[in-house]
């Protein structure tokens, strides 16, 4: 089963990176408010990246990767500079 990193950008320009092995799911779930805390009260979402891995551990590094760039880098790595 393949493993996804996403970003989605929120509605106060903010950006939020995740990892799930089904994305549309999950991006309902942000929006019915079910989702991480930080994404409540920040619609509208926007999935604005994604990411496949072979497995959730992959998934996990790749997600404390993203994380730790600064908010150029990320807005560059989903072509939204």
């Amino acid at each position: 089963m393949d493993w996804y990193v996403y970003m989605l950008r929120c509605g106060d320009g903010t950006l939020y990176t995740g990892i799930t092995d089904d994305v549309e799911k999950r991006l309902a779930a942000h929006r019915a408010g079910k989702g991480a805390k930080y994404t409540r009260g920040r619609s509208p979402l926007e999935l604005v990246y994604t990411e496949p891995h072979p497995d959730r551990a992959t998934a996990s590094r790749r997600e404390y990767q993203i994380k730790q760039l600064a908010r150029q880098e990320k807005l560059k790595l989903c072509g939204q500079e």
